[in-house]
């Protein structure tokens, strides 16, 4: 659920690492991409736990949840693209400070306005880390790998990426459910866990040159382009938020819903219930790269709406299984949409136009992630759970339809990126 911009050539420093280095690098690199991902998930099945300790709403899990998604947005938007005159190593080990920072706000036993704060602040590090991350990840490989295929890397950043999202729940939900301090231990683990994410980042080579030219800074552009090209990125951004808005729902209130709804308290099930979800995501994404756009579109769009009406029908039946399947096809399709979407973009602007046009699709993916969320919280102060996951259902449906609208209209359109 991060930023994917698209990474510059490898740089060679003035004496530059052995190839072995750049490779031991890639996953080192690896390593602590999946970590600081993984630990920005971790709260997802112990939102119950919060609200049965402070007593607070299903709004309000979801208003934590928006915050976090506000973080990442502010972050990407400010600091996505400054590693490129910075460095990566120095970036991401700053980010990864901004991730121990919010574990620490989290075992302080935190009252809502601290748990605000750290979701805040877990957003602002995963907005710095994932562009960062991704693009330190291509030049390695690059570097480690000259003119070979970027199969591999595009494998280990989705793993990483996509991947982490799903670990980062699902260690959550073991250590909440088997190991005492249900709300303290995952937190513990991942604070080790992300030192010695900074200590790989240090370890690995930095690829950016320390005599590189430094522009003044300014904020990353949002540009969605002219004509058809616009109508191309805007059809992109709103798929994006489609597919993030499916993110959210397992994100947020989900694990809530199965554990009340549903009747499976198990912290660990709801852990695995938002590792199945990304973990859908991360395969289909891998396995759909060798499709066409139009068929990657297509099948993502057909795959969520499948999935998600199968998670309602789930919700009505209170029956687990075809709430979890569902949630299966439509991680499935909202992987592979999001990557349909990201391809357009690539497939469209220019490259000097590229950086800002991604920044424009993810500012209204994220806005679609966050307003789902707050859109069923919203609904569920005034009518039943199920009847708030009905009209989310029937919203998504609408805007994937939208999608498919706005991508007929556009390919009638010259592209004038």
């Amino acid at each position: 659920m991060t930023a994917t911009f698209t990474a510059r050539p490898a740089a060679s420093p003035a004496a530059p690492p052995s190839p072995a280095r750049h490779g031991a690098g890639f996953w080192l690199i690896a390593f602590a991409f999946l970590t600081a991902m993984a630990f920005s998930t971790v709260p997802a099945p112990l939102y119950t736990l919060y609200q049965a300790r402070d007593g607070f709403s299903t709004f309000m899990v979801t208003v934590v949840f928006g915050v976090y998604a506000i973080g990442v947005l502010v972050s990407l938007l400010l600091a996505g693209h400054v590693s490129d005159t910075f460095g990566r190593r120095r970036i991401l080990v700053a980010a990864l400070l901004l991730e121990l920072v919010a574990a620490a706000l989290f075992l302080s036993d935190p009252t809502l306005p601290v748990l605000l704060a750290a979701r805040l602040i877990t957003g602002l590090g995963v907005g710095m880390i994932s562009a960062t991350a991704t693009a330190h990840l291509a030049e390695l490989h690059a570097a480690h790998r000259p003119g070979a295929s970027r199969q591999r890397f595009e494998l280990v950043s989705t793993a990483a990426n996509i991947g982490g999202l799903g670990v980062g729940p699902l260690v959550a939900g073991a250590l909440a459910q088997y190991v005492d301090g249900p709300l303290r231990t995952p937190y513990v683990v991942f604070a080790v866990l992300l030192v010695l994410a900074i200590v790989a980042v240090l370890l690995a080579p930095e690829t950016v040159p320390a005599d590189r030219e430094r522009a003044p800074y300014r904020p990353q552009r949002v540009d969605l382009g002219t004509g058809g090209a616009r109508s191309r990125m805007i059809a992109a951004g709103v798929a994006g938020a489609a597919a993030f808005a499916v993110f959210g729902l397992f994100t947020s209130v989900a694990p809530g819903f199965v554990g009340g709804t549903l009747h499976h308290s198990s912290r660990f099930l709801a852990g695995g219930l938002v590792f199945a979800v990304f973990g859908a995501a991360a395969i289909a994404q891998s396995l759909t790269g060798s499709l066409t756009l139009p068929r990657r579109t297509a099948l993502g769009l057909w795959a969520i709406a499948v999935g998600i009406p199968t998670v309602l029908a789930g919700t009505y039946a209170a029956d687990l299984t075809l709430f979890l399947v569902g949630g299966v096809i439509a991680g499935a399709g909202a992987g592979t949409l999001f990557k349909a979407a990201i391809g357009m973009v690539i497939a469209t602007a220019v490259p000097e136009k590229r950086g800002s046009a991604l920044a424009a699709v993810f500012v209204i993916a994220y806005a679609g992630l966050s307003l789902a969320a707050l859109g069923i919280g919203v609904a569920s102060l005034v009518v039943s759970s199920v009847a708030a996951m009905t009209v989310f259902a029937v919203v998504l449906l609408a805007v994937l339809g939208v999608v498919a609208v706005l991508l007929r209209s556009s390919h009638r359109q010259p592209v004038d990126a």
